[in-house]
C-alpha cells in the first residue's frame, strides 16, 4: 500500500514538473497614487487583425473582445470617478488610433468617446458617458471591417511623435492601455537602424529564425528589437492587452513579448504589463486592478 502511494505522489510531482507555463510579460512597481486624477488614453490597433474572415475566432472575435476590454476601461475609470468627491474632480479619458482613419465618422466617434470630469460633472454627464461607451466602440470596429481600409497600426510613430502631448499630463496617474496582436507595421514607417527596427511581423520574426527556445539570447547577442521611440516615460504606465501570435512557430509570443518589453525598458517606462488575447470576463480583473492602482 505504501509503495502505491509513493508512486502516485512521485507520479504528481513529474507532471506537475513537465509542465511549461507561459508567462506574460510585466513589471509592476508600487505607483504613486498622491496624483488622485486619472488620465485614461486606449490606443486602438485598426489592422486586419479585427478581420473576422481573415483572422476568426469562433469563441470569442477579436474586434469583440476589443470592445469589451474597452468596457472594462469605462468601468474601472468610472468607479474611479464615483469614488471621488466631485469637487476633486479632473479627469479624462480618450480613444486614438494612429494613423486616423479616413472616414470622417470615425473621427467623429473618437472625439465622442473623449470625455473629461470636472467640478462642474454631473450624474447626467457620467450616465451619458456609459451610454457613449457601451455602444460606440462597436460602431467604430463594424465600420471599419465593413470598408475593409485596414489602415495598419502605427504604434512606433504614435510613440515617437504623439504620446507626451496626448497621453501624459501633468499632475495625473497617466495609463495608457493599447489593444493590439502585438505585431507593428506601417508603411510610413518602416524603417531600420542596424539590427533594430520600427516595426514587427510574422515574416521578420521567420526570417530572424527566432523560433527555438532561446530566442531571448538571439535576440541579446544580434541586438534585435524595437528602435527606441522616445525617452523618460517614467510618467507613463502601459497595459498591452491582445497579444496574439501567428500559428506554426511555438515561441512567436514569447518573442512579440520580448520585443515590447525590451522598448518599454529603453523608454524608461517603468510600470506595463504585455497580456495575451483573452476572454474579457478573465482580463477584467486585471485591467480594474490596473486603473485602481492598487497591486
Amino acid at each position: 500500500m505504501k509503495k502505491i502511494f509513493y508512486l502516485i505522489i512521485a507520479s504528481v510531482f513529474f507532471i506537475q514538473c513537465g509542465k511549461v507555463e507561459k508567462k506574460d510579460s510585466e513589471n509592476t512597481i508600487p505607483i504613486d497614487n498622491s496624483a488622485k486624477n486619472l488620465n485614461v488614453s486606449v490606443l486602438i490597433d485598426l489592422s486586419d487583425r479585427i478581420d473576422p474572415e481573415k483572422n476568426p475566432n469562433p469563441t470569442m472575435e477579436y474586434f469583440q473582445r476589443d470592445t469589451e476590454y474597452i468596457k472594462a476601461i469605462e468601468k474601472g475609470f468610472l468607479d474611479h470617478i464615483k469614488a471621488k468627491k466631485v469637487i476633486q474632480l479632473n479627469d479624462q479619458m480618450q480613444v486614438f488610433f494612429n494613423p486616423e482613419p479616413s472616414d470622417p465618422k470615425m473621427n467623429e466617434l473618437t472625439k465622442e468617446l473623449k470625455v473629461s470630469f470636472d467640478k462642474n460633472t454631473t450624474k447626467e454627464n457620467i450616465n451619458l458617458v456609459e451610454n457613449k461607451y457601451s455602444s460606440l466602440p462597436l460602431h467604430i470596429y463594424e465600420s471599419a471591417i465593413k470598408d475593409k481600409k485596414y489602415v495598419g497600426s502605427d504604434i512606433w510613430e504614435f510613440f515617437k511623435n504623439k504620446v507626451k502631448d496626448y497621453c501624459i499630463k501633468d499632475d495625473h496617474r497617466n495609463v495608457l492601455f493599447i489593444l493590439t496582436d502585438g505585431y507593428i507595421y506601417h508603411k510610413d514607417s518602416k524603417f531600420s537602424e542596424g539590427q533594430k527596427t520600427s516595426y514587427l511581423t510574422p515574416e521578420l520574426v521567420k526570417s530572424l529564425k527566432l523560433n527555438s527556445s532561446d530566442f531571448k539570447n538571439k535576440i541579446q547577442d544580434k541586438g534585435l528589437g524595437f528602435i527606441k521611440a522616445n525617452d523618460d516615460l517614467d510618467h507613463l504606465e502601459v497595459i498591452v492587452l491582445g497579444i496574439n501570435a501567428s500559428k506554426g512557430n511555438p515561441f512567436e509570443g514569447d518573442v512579440i513579448k520580448e520585443y515590447w518589453e525590451n522598448w518599454f525598458k529603453e523608454m524608461k517606462i517603468k510600470n506595463y504589463q504585455i497580456k495575451s488575447a483573452d476572454l474579457p470576463s478573465n482580463l477584467e480583473p486585471l485591467i480594474l486592478k490596473a486603473i485602481s492602482g492598487k497591486n
